[in-house]
């Protein structure tokens, strides 16, 4: 009998981090799924994605080292063993850096940048403890690679995501684990399209983009499959931008 791949997703209780889990349910992962309130969970776990796997729903604050290790703890239980992560969990910030305070700084710093470093300890930890090899793949975006304004802090943890990803492939490289990262452009998830509802505004971040067009949650769950999956077993410490030429540009 052969035993299903697993993965742990956080950050999937909606929008981008919702398509990743449905998309690896879809390719034949069992789940442990993320959200950061309780009262998510229920919704999450009917998603009908998720029908024929086994998933378990876990609440996770990746502010709190207690809550990453008893959250990767419970993953590990419920599963058996995690092949893949997927550090999707994240906080934005839209203000201008003179104004962002020191708390506003650490929430965004905490969740996006330390909250995966430490979730990706655990992970590591195991598969080196069990010799298994195992395959990260971190959610970054564009805003760790280029400049823009009233996205200073957001864009700061994202980079420092990058270059934990290039960091990590080449030192556990040797455990057989993988570490890369997907860096999307503006996601055309409900949220965005509310947002991005003034034709101006649209057009204005569509010229930025060299294809002339947003991608669909659809691509970015694609392109973590592949990068969780043995296809890409010779891939690591890479940053996969699916962003349409913009970082080309």
């Amino acid at each position: 009998m052969t035993t299903a791949p697993t993965a742990l997703v956080t950050g999937a209780s909606t929008g981008l981090g919702l398509a990743i889990a449905a998309g690896l349910a879809r390719a034949g992962y069992d789940l442990a799924v993320t959200a950061l309130d309780a009262r998510e969970l229920p919704l999450l776990l009917a998603n009908e994605d998720f029908a024929g796997r086994k998933v378990v729903g876990i609440v996770l604050d990746q502010r709190r080292q207690d809550d990453i290790e008893s959250c990767f703890a419970e993953a590990r239980a419920a599963l058996g063993h995690v092949d893949v992560l997927v550090n999707n969990a994240a906080r934005a910030l839209v203000k201008p850096a003179v104004e962002v305070s020191p708390h506003e700084w650490d929430d965004v710093l905490d969740t996006n940048l330390r909250g995966g470093f430490f979730l990706a300890q655990q992970f590591a930890r195991a598969c080196i403890a069990a010799k298994r090899p195992g395959a990260i793949v971190n959610i970054s975006s564009t805003h760790g690679e280029t400049g823009i304004a009233g996205r200073a802090i957001y864009g700061i943890a994202k980079g420092g995501l990058n270059q934990m990803t290039r960091m990590l492939a080449i030192e556990w490289a040797e455990h057989a684990i993988r570490v890369n990262a997907v860096a999307p452009t503006t996601v055309m998830t409900p949220s965005r399209r509310q947002a991005l509802s003034d034709p101006v505004r649209r057009a204005e971040m569509l010229a930025r983009i060299p294809l002339g067009k947003f991608p669909d949650e659809s691509e970015i769950a694609a392109a973590v499959v592949y990068l969780a999956s043995p296809a890409a077993a010779a891939i690591t410490g890479h940053i996969l931008r699916v962003d349409g030429g913009l970082t080309a540009a």
